[in-house]
């Protein structure tokens, strides 16, 4: 087949930590390409849609705020993010305070707070979203299972992420509560968080109408 159109956007996930966690962040591209054959179903023009983990570090323990947004501003305003470029960002303990530096530091950015909790469904406020734990893991072990999600060659991280997804497990409470974990003693999940949330988002219909009528992207 040959490719009669390819459209990228490019997905900054940001899982920020506190003095024992790491802070994770990645880019995932999303990929989708218009062919000139004849999909059997819509009989329209066939496309596809491909997800590809770009890029992926792990910030070392004791790095500053204020140091781990300067990183994520060199991400966000690199010129190889062609066909724009949002942030989505762990919003869950700390990261308030972080993403009003990240607001100061990229205005007018497309900017979208997520908190992760062990809920039963996503709920959105405003540009801002509370997200289950369970509904980031599972749908990014799908994209894997369904071989949606790709990873380049040149992210060093990849061996620790895939070793940490491996390591995901469900946790049911007596009250019946689902949570997710690793069930390695000592692992951490910041990797993971961070990939998930960026997929999650990346996934979502209709992005460009979640951000209340604002074109900033910012809640409030």
């Amino acid at each position: 087949m040959r490719i009669l159109e390819s459209t990228s956007e490019h997905f900054v996930g940001v899982d920020l930590g506190q003095k024992q966690d790491f802070t994770a962040l990645c880019v995932v591209e999303r990929l989708e390409r218009r062919y000139d054959a004849v999909d059997r179903v819509t009989w329209q023009d066939f496309r596809e849609t491909t997800y590809c983990l770009r890029y992926l570090q792990r910030v070392p323990l004791g790095t500053t705020y204020p140091a781990v947004v300067a990183r994520v501003m060199k991400l966000v305003k690199n010129p190889k993010m062609t066909g724009g470029c949002e942030l989505v960002v762990d919003a869950t303990g700390v990261g308030g305070a972080v993403l009003d530096m990240l607001r100061e530091a990229w205005p007018g950015g497309r900017l979208v707070p997520v908190t992760i909790t062990g809920g039963k469904s996503p709920v959105q406020s405003g540009a801002a979203w509370s997200v289950p734990k369970r509904d980031l893991v599972v749908g990014l072990q799908v994209m894997f299972e369904k071989g949606e999600m790709r990873i380049a060659g040149n992210v060093p991280e990849y061996g620790k992420f895939l070793k940490e997804l491996g390591g995901m497990r469900v946790k049911v409470s007596a009250s019946g509560h689902d949570s997710y974990g690793n069930r390695r003693q000592g692992e951490h999940d910041d990797l993971v968080l961070a990939v998930a949330m960026a997929c999650w988002w990346a996934k979502q219909p209709k992005r460009c109408n979640w951000f209340g009528g604002r074109p900033d992207g910012y809640a409030g």
